[in-house]
């Protein structure tokens, strides 16, 4: 029997009980689409997890000074880059380089009335293009100005928090370089959002001058956040202005936690792939089974013909492919649909946070065709080991037992 004539008796098997053969492929397809769509989320996830942790927080670089410690904020002038327009002039020079910008950061307490709440102070230059995130995300209000003395940018979920409105005046207190505290009334000029609310609650921006002034810095800053026009030049570019004045860190030094996080979600999502392949296979295999029993005595004559076991397993073998085929096809129409929804509208999470990572509001779901097509991949093979147990079951049916089970 050639595969076109095999393929032809599977069609016509597998028609024979139309319902279950459709309810086995929509197992199939229900299972592939439920894959494509777990899949597609968590890429989503942790894409806009980095992206946002690169645009917002850690830069593809950032110039520390040699002194640096991770999650330390010191405002002593040994731990700060002096001079830091110097070290931009430099590298800005380089094509890879499109924003290198000087920032300051001060942990302080926001007090309005008898409320407070410990924030981040972040000195930024406001003309950079690397605070294109804060002005595209802007609400209410208008962004600072580098000569703003006075004027501070919130996000809006600080705002939210504390009832807090365009034009309000908040107190500022913070620990200067020399040890002082010192405290100032500001306003709040703008309030933005970078749809990541763990960023959002905790950070107040102001004048890098201001900021500055405020803390006693001068001419100093934590950092100089740079960005490039892709990831992958991050290391080249670290090598290329290596300092003993400074450290260069990379995005993907900063995020190790980041990196990690999705290594255990990727090996814990592995786990819920094979389970609900798992389920899939059964499914088949149950259908596969119930064939044979209903065919017996078909198989038993089949072998009394002459029809050797290797064929008859190739025939329920095939009976397989057609239902997986039929599942694979679904599923990717099935869960095309799914992602392409969840592309455009996401998963609404709301405020929930892992320390050290950005979640947006939203996941938006992200499938690429690598990932689409391993697990149709994935999905077809395992459906065809499922009918193994089946097709072996008809094979090795002794012609007389077989008829004589049917007649019995």
């Amino acid at each position: 029997m050639n595969i076109i004539q095999l393929f032809k008796l599977a069609f016509r098997n597998v028609g024979r009980n139309k319902t279950r053969s459709l309810l086995s492929a929509l197992a199939v397809s229900g299972g592939m689409a439920l894959l494509l769509l777990m899949v597609s989320v968590l890429e989503g996830e942790m894409r806009g997890a980095l992206k946002n942790t690169i645009r917002l927080q850690s830069g593809h670089l950032q110039i520390r000074p040699v002194s640096y410690e991770e999650g330390k904020t010191s405002l002593k002038w040994e731990d700060l880059i002096s001079n830091p327009n110097e070290v931009i002039t430099q590298i800005s020079t380089l094509p890879q380089v499109t924003a290198a910008t000087p920032r300051l950061f001060a942990n302080g307490i926001l007090t309005l009335r008898d409320e407070s709440k410990g924030i981040q102070i972040v000195g930024i230059e406001p003309d950079s293009s690397a605070n294109e995130p804060f002005r595209e995300g802007l609400l209410d209000g208008e962004f600072i100005t580098a000569d703003d003395r006075e004027g501070i940018l919130i996000g809006n979920i600080l705002s939210e928090k504390l009832n807090l409105k365009v034009g309000d005046k908040v107190n500022l207190l913070v620990n200067t370089s020399n040890g002082d505290v010192v405290e100032q009334l500001f306003t709040v000029r703008g309030i933005f959002t970078t749809r990541t609310p763990g960023f959002d609650e905790t950070n107040v921006l102001m004048p890098l001058s201001k900021a500055q002034t405020f803390t006693a810095t001068e001419n100093h800053a934590s950092s100089i956040f740079v960005l490039l026009q892709e990831n992958e030049q991050a290391e080249p570019v670290a090598q290329a202005i290596q300092s003993s004045k400074y450290k260069v860190l990379t995005w993907q030094a900063q995020n190790e936690f980041v990196v990690l996080f999705e290594n255990y979600a990727n090996a814990f999502f592995v786990f819920i792939y094979l389970i609900v392949l798992g389920i899939t296979a059964t499914v088949v295999t149950n259908t596969l089974v119930m064939a044979v029993f209903e065919r017996t005595r078909e198989i038993g004559i089949l072998a009394a013909i002459g029809m050797k076991g290797r064929a008859i397993m190739a025939q329920f073998l095939a009976e397989a492919a057609v239902l997986a085929t039929g599942g694979v096809i679904g599923g990717l129409i099935i869960g095309g649909a799914l992602v392409s929804y969840f592309t455009v509208n996401g998963f609404y999470i709301g405020d929930f946070g892992i320390t050290g990572v950005l979640f947006e509001e939203r996941i938006y779901a992200y499938l690429t065709m690598e990932n689409t097509i391993t697990l149709a991949i994935a999905t077809y093979v395992i459906t065809l080991v499922a009918s193994l147990y089946p097709a072996l079951l008809a094979a090795r049916m002794e012609p007389v037992e077989a008829l004589h089970g049917f007649g019995g």
